[in-house]
């Protein structure tokens, strides 16, 4: 289970729009992530190196916790919008759910819900 003091710094972190670094701090070496019903991604390299793919496309970025998040244990549940104004001239904001198992201080797993429908165009 996460200690409130880790929880609130990757908060901060990916509020800074870190989220390349917020990925090598706080997940697990062989951590995965899943979009909807997507194939998870596994492996926090490849999780890093998709974040910064995806942070090179986008000319300014928004993000931030909509509050109160969730915490049952190992699970965390946080509401996510972002603001991405995309370097092709499109903008997308979105809202998004995050459900993550925590290894003790860690991110082992999270899934995340949206509506692909926020991303126009994309």
């Amino acid at each position: 289970m996460p200690k409130l003091e880790t929880l609130e710094q990757f908060i901060t972190m990916v509020e800074a729009n870190e989220h390349d670094k917020a990925i090598e701090k706080f997940y697990t070496a062989d951590a995965s992530m899943q979009e909807n019903q997507s194939e998870p991604r596994v492996g926090r390299d490849l999780l890093v190196a998709n974040e910064k793919n995806t942070l090179l496309k986008v000319s300014s970025l928004v993000s931030k916790c909509i509050r109160p998040y969730f915490i049952n244990g190992d699970y965390v549940i946080i509401q996510w919008f972002f603001r991405f104004e995309w370097k092709n001239g499109s903008i997308s904001e979105i809202e998004e759910i995050a459900y993550q198992k925590w290894d003790d201080e860690l991110i082992r797993e999270e899934k995340f819900f949206y509506d692909p429908k926020q991303f126009p165009g994309m």
